[in-house]
């Protein structure tokens, strides 16, 4: 695997619709990117070897680094791929949507829930949505949410940028009953 770069962006949010967020609201993403493991290659029938050389490698790098950079426990969590011009939205998917990657963020985040997800063909400087779901039961509504990425150079076409996004609660004032409470 070969990583060009990592960025790392906490957000924290003090007010809401006026009025106070106590404690101040976090979320943390740390993003990855990366050569693509099957570019230039063409089509690629049997995406299983690039998986095994690539997959866990990159959620080990990003799991532990997100919820440090959060510095609180986790409450929410999501992830992406944004694959450069001259791959596929597959190769994204191949690498994040398996347990040799999520299974790193699950653990560290003591979670059980499906990791929800993005993946999309990008240019560099490419605007991208990481959705959000609670970590252990994901009709908790006040955890659905997103937060928005953008890396200005990257992904190069030949590149795929992976993130992993980790809020510290759900979104700041949130007022939904919950879902149990709808016939």
């Amino acid at each position: 695997m070969n990583i060009r770069k990592i960025v790392t962006t906490v957000e924290e949010i003090r007010t809401e619709g006026g009025r106070q967020v106590t404690p101040a609201a976090r979320i943390a993403v740390v993003a990855a990117v990366i050569e693509n493991p099957w570019a230039g290659q063409g089509f690629v029938d049997d995406l299983a070897p690039g998986i095994a050389a690539n997959a866990s490698d990159i959620g080990a790098v990003l799991a532990p680094a997100v919820l440090d950079a959060l510095d609180a426990p986790a409450e929410a969590y999501g992830k992406a791929a944004v694959v450069g011009l001259d791959g596929e939205i597959e190769h994204g998917s191949a690498l994040i949507h398996t347990l040799q990657f999520g299974d790193h963020f699950r653990k560290a985040a003591n979670a059980t829930t499906l990791l929800p997800a993005v993946e999309k063909r990008g240019a560099a400087g490419t605007v991208f949505d990481i959705p959000l779901k609670h970590i252990t039961d994901a009709t908790v509504r006040s955890h659905h949410q997103t937060t928005e990425v953008r890396i200005s150079d990257a992904p190069h076409p030949g590149e795929i940028v992976i993130a992993l996004a980790a809020a510290a609660q759900g979104r700041p004032q949130q007022r939904l009953a919950p879902l149990s409470t709808e016939r």
